[in-house]
């Protein structure tokens, strides 16, 4: 069975009129645009909606089962929505005025002029006990405000606040919305919208503690996370990625900043594939991980106006499963945080294999080809050099860790290089928190330090055998004894 997602919000409908523009108009200094397309598109919570149907981050599997909330007009343009939102289960409120519409006028990739029209859109005719019934049947709810007034309707929020003690809730707050309510999931304001929300919550503190203009950006979301009472709080960073606080503490997971002109729908995106990888059964911080993946993912392609003209669908951008080889320059530990982010937000298998690799050899590279088949990227948790002196002894390593990075990501098996200074990798491990735990060697797993570490988020733990005859400390004793042939 497929998972249920209800998405609670304010649907809006994108037009854009693309054409080419090559002269002055002779009435005022602007441009002059022949238009040459016309395409509508649902905006707001209907973007949202479709990217969940999309399954918004490439989850294989039965898509989920998409249930949209939101006021609709009757007018033409809703009835352009609805065509849009065909296969959508829609479970339509009163609708106050005409439908909102943005038209966007483009011309050689940038948007000339924005219009705005209709609403107000708040809902009208609210059944409560209709509106709890819909959401109780959902794995996951996303509220997704656009300002129109959904989120503060009495009798909505008072659905959603019940709902939210029992069913998991995104919500992607908006500036002109109602806050969120207690007991969301995951909020995710963007970091504009992360500061004018602290400011307004100061603002009702007799004493506050603190400004918003003094809160650095990494404390922003533990702050939120409070002053909302939410299990979590994600706010979005642009290139940096997204600052997550759950239970005190907050940490940045880190994206790689792509060029785009237009990130518009990245925060649709971002929510909407939290959700997803809620319903599928992930964790808070790894559907936050995978969120950052896909936006980043989503902004690359041409973000929201690609979306409408068909250039990427709702999975977005298709990535290769197996890499092509990179350049020794690219950074080891840049790479594998790209690479497992992206892997996740397709929902695909992270592998790590650990090791010195000091004096790569013929079993080193059997070793990273058989982990590497075992899923879709592959990671190695690299000893940095006072870690291997202490295990090999002051004479070792023989290659120092930058070029014993830069050797193995020139490999194409390898996605990424994590460098730790532990006697042992379990720290590095935790952090990372592969599908699959790859060790090489003539023992069970269960003998292992780490196996139990790996097992406690349901990683699984894989020994594949050497290579015989194949070793670095053989090869630095035959050098040593001079015995080395170099024919």
């Amino acid at each position: 069975m497929s998972a249920r997602i209800v998405v609670v919000g304010d649907v809006l409908l994108d037009r854009d009129i693309t054409g080419s523009s090559e002269r002055l108009s002779p009435d005022a200094p602007v441009p002059v645009v022949d238009v040459q397309h016309i395409h509508a598109s649902p905006g707001g919570a209907g973007l949202a909606a479709l990217l969940c149907a999309g399954r918004a981050g490439g989850l294989p599997g039965e898509p989920p089962t998409v249930v949209l909330v939101a006021p609709l007009a009757e007018d033409d343009a809703a009835a352009e929505l609805r065509a849009e939102l065909a296969g959508i289960d829609i479970h339509a409120l009163g609708h106050d005025g005409a439908t909102r519409t943005k038209t966007r006028v483009r011309s050689a990739g940038q948007t000339l002029v924005r219009i705005d029209d209709g609403g107000p859109g708040t809902p009208l005719d609210v059944d409560p006990g209709g509106l709890s019934a819909v959401l109780g049947d959902a794995d996951v709810i996303l509220v997704s405000d656009y300002g129109g007034g959904i989120t503060r309707d009495e009798s909505v929020r008072e659905v959603l606040t019940e709902t939210a003690t029992r069913v998991p809730m995104v919500w992607d707050p908006h500036p002109r919305g109602g806050e969120p309510v207690p007991g969301c999931t995951v909020v995710t304001p963007n970091l504009a919208e992360a500061r004018a929300a602290l400011g307004r919550l100061d603002t009702r503190r007799a004493e506050p503690p603190e400004t918003a203009a003094g809160v650095p950006d990494d404390r922003l979301a533990e702050a939120l996370r409070v002053g909302w009472d939410a299990r979590s709080v994600s706010v979005t960073a642009g290139g940096c990625g997204a600052f997550l606080a759950t239970s005190g503490t907050a940490e940045l997971l880190p994206t790689v900043p792509v060029d785009s002109s237009d990130p518009c729908g990245a925060g649709d995106r971002f929510a909407a594939a939290v959700a997803v990888q809620l319903a599928a059964g992930g964790s808070v911080h790894r559907s936050v991980e995978a969120a950052v993946a896909a936006a980043a993912q989503w902004v690359e392609a041409g973000g929201a106006a690609a979306f409408r003209d068909g250039r990427i669908g709702p999975d977005g951008p298709a990535a290769p499963r197996r890499s092509a080889p990179r350049a020794l320059a690219q950074d080891p530990q840049e790479a594998a945080i790209h690479a497992v982010a992206a892997t996740r937000a397709r929902g695909g298998t992270v592998v790590a294999t650990g090791g010195c690799f000091d004096v790569l050899h013929p079993g080193h590279l059997e070793t990273l080809r058989r982990a590497r088949d075992l899923g879709d990227v592959l990671v190695v948790l690299l000893n940095s050099d006072d870690s291997v002196s202490r295990l090999k002894g002051p004479s070792r390593p023989v290659v120092v860790q930058q070029d014993r990075a830069a050797l193995l990501m020139g490999l194409r098996d390898v996605d990424g290089v994590l460098v730790f200074d532990e006697d042992d990798p379990c720290a590095a491990l935790d952090r990372l928190r592969p599908d699959i735990w790859v060790k090489g060697g003539d023992y069970t797993a269960d003998l292992l330090p780490e196996t139990p570490l790996v097992r406690s988020w349901g990683g699984r733990v894989e020994v594949l055998s050497y290579l015989p005859g194949h070793s670095t400390t053989g090869i630095v004793e035959r050098i040593t004894a001079g015995n080395v042939d170099v024919r």
